[in-house]
C-alpha cells in the first residue's frame, strides 16, 4: 500500500492523494518528535552479565530511577535487599515487593527497615549484617537515595538534627560504608564486588562548606550540590581506602566504586523540585508536562548507566573510582573531588560528627525511655486507685442498703 502512494504522489504530485499534504505534515512533525525524544533519552546500556546468585543491596529502590536499576536487576535474576524506611509489614512495601516479585518472577526480593536520616537505625541494619560469620555475601551496593528542599519547600531536620540533604544524601552513605567495610573487604578475591554512588551536575556549581551542616537548608539546590560534591569526594576516598587494604590471602583488592551520573529523568524527586513544593508549581508543571516528558529521560532511561556500572565487564578489570554518565566514563569537573588533602579533612570532618551525633541520639533514647517507663509505671498505680475508689463505693451502697 505505501508503494503505490508513493509512486502515485512521485507521477502526479502529491495534490492527487486526498488529504496528503496533511498526512505529510504530520508525519514530518512526528519525526522530529521522536529523533528529538530519543536523542534526549540518552545512551542506552549495551553490557550482559549474569546475575544470578548475586545480593544486591539498594537504597532509594522503591521509586523513580532506583525502583528500575531494581527491577532490571531482578529480572536478570539478583538478590535484592531493598532498604526502605517503612517497616517490612507495611501494606505499601508489602504490595510493591509482591508486585515485584510476580512481575519479575524472581521470589529473591526482601526488605529492610533502614531510616536514612536516623545514624541509629543505619548502625543497627550495618552491625547485624557483618556480625555473621562466615561473612555473608555482597556483589553490589547501590546508593540511590537522595532529598532535595524544593524552592517553597519547607526546611527539613533530619531525626539527629542535620540538615536533611547532608545526613540523608552524604552521611548515611559514609556511615553505612564506614560500618560495611569489612563485610566488603572479606568477600573472596574471585568476587566482583561493586558499589555504585548517585551523583550530578548539580556538585559542579557546588561549595564543601561543612559549617552549616548541623542547621535547616537555606537553599536546596545549594545545599543538594554540597552533598553530591562530598559524596563524591568521599567515594573516591573509599576506593583508596579499599586498595590500602592487605588482605589475608595476598590476594589485589576486588571492590570497585564507581559514580554514576544518571541525567535528568522524570522522577518524584524531579517533579518536586520542577514545582517548588508548591500547588502551583504542580500546576505549571501539569500544563508543561508534554515539554518535560520530550527533554526529560524517563526512570528507565535514567537506570542506563547504571545498569552498565552494574554490569560492564572491562570495569572489573580496570582500577575503581570512576565517573560513569551516559554509559561512558568522564573526567571530573572539579579538582576538589580528587584532592586527597581535602578526603582526609572530609572523612575525619564526618567521623567526628557521626561520633557526636550518635552520642547526643543516645541520650536523646535514654530519656525517652526513661519518660515511657515511668508513664507505664504511673498508669497502673492510677488504675489502682480508681479500683479502690469504685469499692469503696460499692462498698458503702452496700452498707446502706442492709440499713
Amino acid at each position: 500500500m505505501p508503494l503505490p502512494l508513493l509512486a502515485e504522489s512521485l507521477w502526479r504530485g502529491l495534490s492527487s492523494i486526498p488529504y496528503g499534504y496533511t498526512v505529510l505534515k504530520f508525519s514530518s512533525w512526528a519525526l522530529v518528535i521522536s529523533l528529538l525524544k530519543y536523542y534526549f533519552g540518552g545512551a542506552r546500556n549495551t553490557a550482559e552479565r549474569v546475575m544470578h546468585g548475586k545480593v544486591v543491596i539498594i537504597t532509594g529502590g522503591t521509586s523513580g530511577i532506583g525502583a528500575a536499576v531494581v527491577r532490571d536487576l531482578a529480572l536478570r535474576g539478583a538478590q535484592i535487599i531493598l532498604l526502605s524506611r517503612h517497616a517490612a509489614n507495611d501494606p505499601f512495601l508489602v504490595d510493591y515487593i509482591d508486585d515485584l516479585r510476580s512481575s519479575t518472577n524472581n521470589e529473591l526480593v526482601y526488605a529492610e527497615q533502614v531510616d536514612l536520616s536516623s545514624l541509629h537505625s543505619i548502625r543497627r541494619f550495618a552491625t547485624k549484617w557483618i556480625d555473621n560469620a562466615p561473612p555473608r555475601r555482597l556483589d553490589m551496593i547501590v546508593l540511590c537515595a537522595a532529598v532535595m528542599t524544593p524552592r517553597w519547600g519547607s526546611r527539613q531536620l533530619t531525626a539527629d538534627g542535620l540538615e536533611e540533604e547532608w545526613g540523608v544524601n552524604y552521611l548515611a552513605n559514609f556511615h553505612l560504608l564506614s560500618i560495611l567495610s569489612p563485610a566488603i573487604r572479606a568477600q573472596p578475591p574471585d568476587r566482583d564486588v561493586r558499589i555504585l554512588f548517585s551523583t550530578c551536575n548539580s556538585y559542579i556549581g557546588a561549595s564543601l562548606d561543612l559549617t552549616g551542616t548541623q542547621k535547616e537548608t537555606s537553599s536546596g539546590q545549594r545545599s543538594y550540590g554540597r552533598s553530591k560534591i562530598a559524596l563524591m569526594t568521599f567515594a573516591l576516598a573509599f576506593q583508596k581506602h579499599l586498595d590500602s587494604y592487605t588482605r589475608p590471602d595476598k590476594q589485589p583488592n576486588n571492590a570497585r566504586a564507581f559514580l554514576v551520573d544518571p541525567g535528568q529523568s522524570r522522577t518524584p524527586g524531579t517533579r518536586r523540585w520542577l514545582t517548588g513544593g508548591s500547588l502551583w508549581g504542580l500546576l505549571a508543571y501539569l500544563i508543561t508536562w508534554p515539554f518535560w516528558w520530550l527533554v526529560l529521560k524517563s526512570p528507565e532511561q535514567g537506570a542506563q548507566s547504571f545498569l552498565l556500572a552494574a554490569m560492564e565487564g572491562e570495569l572489573a578489570r580496570d582500577a575503581g573510582g570512576k565517573l560513569i554518565k551516559e554509559c561512558r566514563e568522564r573526567d571530573f569537573l572539579r579538582s576538589e573531588v580528587t584532592d586527597i588533602e581535602i578526603a582526609k579533612k572530609l572523612w575525619e570532618f564526618s567521623e567526628k560528627q557521626i561520633e557526636q551525633t550518635e552520642k547526643e541520639s543516645a541520650v536523646r533514647r535514654a530519656l525517652a525511655k526513661r519518660e515511657k517507663d515511668a508513664a507505664n509505671q504511673a498508669s497502673p498505680s492510677a488504675e489502682s486507685m480508681g479500683s479502690s475508689k469504685q469499692g469503696k463505693t460499692s462498698s458503702l451502697r452496700n452498707s446502706r442498703k442492709a440499713k
